[in-house]
């Protein structure tokens, strides 16, 4: 007999959490209806998100919410927690409501041993609501992953950046940001 698979809403996925199935800490996201867990957040994987956040801050200041390992909601099924979104403005920082596509200009997945669900699942799925990019750290491999939209609900194959090479945010061309500077 095959098994059979509930698939959840993020409205009850919300709810979970709401009622304390789930807590607030609880290393799990929401990905196509399924609450699915976290790998732990090692050191070098922190160190590298801290060095984002700080970099990104620093050179866009309020040009973009820089948002780190919170949830964007993508449609009735899934709710990823990206490492790090850069989000349109808001004066309330999105108070009454996690941002949805229109509102991400640029979501990181910082990858260290994750970086095979990442590709498959992550990427295609911020392609399939047209995040305007994505990038991946790979931080097993030393480079940057940008992904951008080439056909529809797909993006195309992505270029890799390393070293002193530039990272171009999409969305702020004229900010200058390395891959050595991203890597550490």
């Amino acid at each position: 007999m095959p098994v059979s698979r509930w698939r959840f809403t993020v409205d009850d996925y919300e709810r979970m959490a709401q009622v304390g199935i789930l807590q607030e800490d609880d290393p799990v996201e929401l990905l196509e209806g399924e609450v699915v867990e976290m790998a732990p957040i090692g050191p070098l994987h922190a160190s590298c998100v801290n060095r984002l956040t700080r970099l990104l801050i620093s050179r866009l200041g309020d040009l973009a919410v820089v948002s780190v390992q919170n949830p964007v909601r993508l449609g009735q099924l899934s709710e990823p927690q990206p490492d790090l979104a850069l989000l349109r403005p808001r004066d309330d920082l999105y108070s009454d409501r996690h941002p949805v596509p229109d509102d991400v200009l640029l979501v990181v997945e910082v990858s260290l041993s994750t970086g095979r669900i990442d590709r498959l699942v992550k990427m295609p799925l911020y392609a399939q609501w047209h995040l305007p990019q994505a990038w991946l750290v790979d931080l097993d491999a030393g480079f940057v992953e940008v992904y951008r939209p080439s056909a529809e609900a797909s993006y195309g194959d992505p270029e890799r950046e390393e070293g002193d090479r530039r990272v171009v945010i999409d969305a702020f061309p004229d900010v200058l940001v390395t891959a050595a500077e991203i890597l550490g």
